[in-house]
C-alpha cells in the first residue's frame, strides 16, 4: 500500500524546484559583456554579423535591435559586404553583413554602455551587453582578437 503523503511530497518538491527549473534556460542566455575604448568624438565599429550559417552558406540577413542606446553618443547602423577574413570560421567568404557603430558626444570623455540584441541567421537570438570606456583624442583602441578594424566607420 502507497502512503497518501508520496505524490504530495513529490508535488511539494517540483514546486520548490519550479523556480530553479525556470531560470536555468535564463541563466544560459545570460547577457555576454564585453569592453571597448574610444577616443571622444570618433567612431568605433561594436558588432558585425555576417549572414553565413554553420556550415557557411549564406542565411538571412542578421537582424540588430538595440534595447538599451548609449546615454552620452549615438549609434549608427550599417549594411554591407565583406569578405571573411582567413582566420573566421568561414574564411574568404563573401558576406552580407549588419554592423553597428558608437561615437560619443563631441568632448564626453567617461564611461557608457550599449545593449544590443542580435538575431542571427539560425534564428537564435543573443543579448550583447558592451561597456564603453570614452577617453580623450589619442585614446587606446581596443585590442580585437578578431582582427577587425574597429576605429573606422568602414565595415
Amino acid at each position: 500500500m502507497t502512503s497518501p503523503f508520496r505524490p504530495t511530497l513529490a508535488l511539494a518538491v517540483l514546486m520548490a524546484a519550479g523556480p530553479v527549473l525556470a531560470a536555468g534556460p535564463a541563466l544560459a542566455q545570460a547577457a555576454k559583456v564585453r569592453e571597448h575604448s574610444v577616443a571622444s568624438g570618433k567612431q568605433v565599429r561594436l558588432v558585425m554579423v555576417p549572414n553565413l550559417k554553420k556550415d557557411c552558406s549564406l542565411g538571412p540577413q542578421p537582424e540588430l535591435k538595440v534595447t538599451s542606446p548609449p546615454k552620452n553618443g549615438a549609434l549608427i547602423q550599417r549594411a554591407g559586404k565583406v569578405k571573411t577574413p582567413a582566420t573566421y570560421r568561414c574564411p574568404n567568404a563573401d558576406a552580407n553583413v549588419q554592423a553597428l557603430f558608437y561615437e560619443s558626444k563631441a568632448g564626453f570623455t567617461g564611461t557608457d554602455e550599449v545593449t544590443v540584441e542580435i538575431k542571427g541567421t539560425d534564428g537564435n537570438v543573443s543579448t550583447q551587453t558592451i561597456k564603453l570606456t570614452v577617453g580623450g583624442k589619442d585614446a587606446p583602441k581596443d585590442g580585437a582578437k578578431d582582427g577587425a578594424k574597429k576605429d573606422t566607420t568602414d565595415l
